[in-house]
């Protein structure tokens, strides 16, 4: 048995056991099933041939802006075109496209030894980061690399399962993090996490937004309403199709339900009763989703379009990354989605780009994760899984 055989193997079992060890803690209602599928598609190496194997919307084209990036997350876009991306490696790159031919010609590492980086967001040549419990700031300099960071804010939960931190700049000029979870499925004790957290730009005045949130990494404001729109993920263990990924519009103060209620203000039926009410009359007083995506898809990246390459029916609409599942067969996600909006509402969503998956599902040669608009209207998407970041661009006489 390979290395990668047996690591997928050890992957498993742990989930397994996991799953298992969730189900009997809970004491689940009598008729209540929460088997789960545990499988990871294995990694392929990416090669140029695979190219073809991604499929678009006519008159789209996708094509390698850069590689061998290393495991690349979040992407933000600064003034001048400069494409920076945080890294699994504790690090940040700065990519340049200096002749216009659609490709990075330049990639250097602006910011190193820097724990868990994940969240970026840029405001002129000011640079958001935000890692498991802070938030820091830095500059831009005339070569693109950053400054020093200083820490401006600190002490938000660390995370536990879900420690990756995403950043965002609202119309308010007020800073929004994703605090996820610190669990699967649980009644959290700190009241900042499964929130969506907003303070101000210099890290103070730091409130709650939202709650009942497992794991909104995915956020974005629409660009003629300015109302708040995320990609929430479902908790796992309860099964191959449930519950789904949640699309829902974002308003301060409200409750999403997680962990107890799901999608359409469904009930999940392995939490205990809150106190001094039923279930059905707490999932009541939730927010339900907008749209409701298949389980385990785990979206990441959330961009609206606000580009002027892409034909006009797209501008002010939202496309979702779809990085993948690990714990549902057939697998689900592993592609990005178009969500079509219409009067300010999300009505309905597509595919857009699809075929990262070989062999039946079995295995895979990328696993979408950030999204950001470059300069030139193109849409750009990280790969986590092969250091790949792709650019789509559109020519109508394709």
């Amino acid at each position: 048995m390979n290395r990668t055989t047996t690591q997928t193997w050890t992957f498993l079992l742990t989930f397994a056991l996991t799953g298992a060890a969730f189900a009997q803690e809970q004491k689940l209602p009598q008729g209540v099933d929460v088997s789960s599928s545990t499988f990871r598609a294995e990694r392929r190496d990416f090669i140029d041939d695979y190219l073809s194997r991604l499929h678009l919307p006519a008159g789209f084209k996708i094509n390698v802006f850069a590689k061998d990036v290393g495991k690349p997350r979040m992407i933000a876009i600064a003034d001048d075109g400069t494409v920076y991306i945080t890294r699994r490696s504790n690090d940040v790159v700065a990519l340049k496209d200096t002749d216009g031919y659609g490709r990075s010609d330049e990639m250097k590492v602006v910011l190193k030894d820097f724990p868990q980086v994940h969240g970026i967001a840029l405001r002129g040549n000011q640079v958001y980061l935000a890692t498991p419990a802070e938030v820091w700031v830095s500059e831009r300099n005339s070569d693109a690399t950053l400054s020093k960071p200083r820490k401006i804010a600190e002490g938000l939960p660390n995370g536990g399962q879900h420690s990756s931190r995403t950043l965002g700049i609202g119309p308010d000029e007020m800073l929004y993090i994703n605090v996820g979870s610190t669990c699967n499925n649980c009644i959290e004790v700190n009241k900042e996490s499964a929130t969506l957290q907003r303070m101000a730009l210099d890290g103070k005045s730091r409130a709650t937004y939202a709650k009942g949130l497992r794991n909104t990494l995915g956020f974005g404001w629409h660009p003629q309403t300015h109302e708040m729109w995320g990609m929430d993920h479902g908790t796992d263990f309860l099964g191959n199709d449930v519950p789904p990924e949640e699309l829902n519009r974002i308003s301060e103060g409200k409750d999403y339900g997680w962990p107890r209620c799901f999608g359409q203000q469904r009930i999940d039926p392995t939490r205990d009763q809150p106190e001094g009410m039923t279930r059905e009359a707490f999932c009541a007083k939730t927010e339900p989703s907008a749209l409701d995506f298949p389980a385990h898809s785990s979206p990441l990246g959330f961009v609206f379009y606000t580009g002027n390459q892409f034909p006009a029916e797209y501008r002010n609409d939202a496309f979702v990354a779809l990085h993948g599942s690990w714990n549902r067969n057939p697998p689900s996600g592993f592609k990005v989605v178009h969500v079509k909006f219409e009067n300010g509402k999300a009505t309905r969503y597509e595919d857009f780009v699809t075929g990262f998956t070989l062999e039946n599902g079995a295995a895979q040669f990328g696993r979408p994760t950030g999204l950001a608009i470059a300069k030139d209207g193109a849409l750009l998407l990280t790969d986590d899984s092969n250091g790949v970041v792709y650019r789509i661009s559109y020519d109508a006489s394709r």
